[in-house]
């Protein structure tokens, strides 16, 4: 089942359940993919584009509810933190901070990659392979880390 028939039907579930806060979150969602799938002329979006997309999501999302802390606006931190957790619910587990460092270890390896210039071809192969499951900023800041220790 493709990830816009599963939101489909748990649009369909939270709708009969009247959770109105969950089916804001769930329709947004189908809202971003399906601009996604618009946008590129082709069958439709691979597994990959919609796990970036989502990652790009639950992080505006996260991003929004610590803005709204500093400004003590618990009411909208809340309803975007509640965002964030319905995303992350389509969202493959996350890797821990020694697994994302051998995975990275790794590809550097495959790679080749020997100097700070090498960044680029690194953080390509490790946004594929690590779709989802890795933060961007932590991959870059590690990867740039560990080429410049090289």
């Amino acid at each position: 089942m493709s990830l816009l028939e599963q939101i489909d039907q748990d649009i369909k579930k939270a709708m009969l359940a009247r959770e109105k806060e969950k089916l804001e979150a769930l329709r947004s969602i189908k809202s971003a993919l399906m601009l996604a799938k618009l946008e590129k002329s082709g069958p439709g979006l691979n597994r990959e584009t919609e796990l970036r997309i989502l990652q790009k999501m639950q992080n505006q999302r996260a991003e929004a509810a610590q803005i709204y802390k500093e400004q003590n606006r618990e009411d909208l931190r809340k309803e975007e933190e509640f965002q964030a957790g319905v995303i992350e619910t389509y969202l493959p587990s996350k890797v821990n901070p020694e697994e994302l460092k051998t995975e990275l270890e790794k590809i550097i390896r495959e790679t080749g990659a020997s100097s700070p210039s090498d960044m680029g071809k690194v953080m390509g192969v490790a946004s594929k392979k690590l779709a989802g499951r890795a933060d961007g900023k932590e991959m870059s800041r590690l990867v740039r880390e560990m080429l410049s220790d090289s």
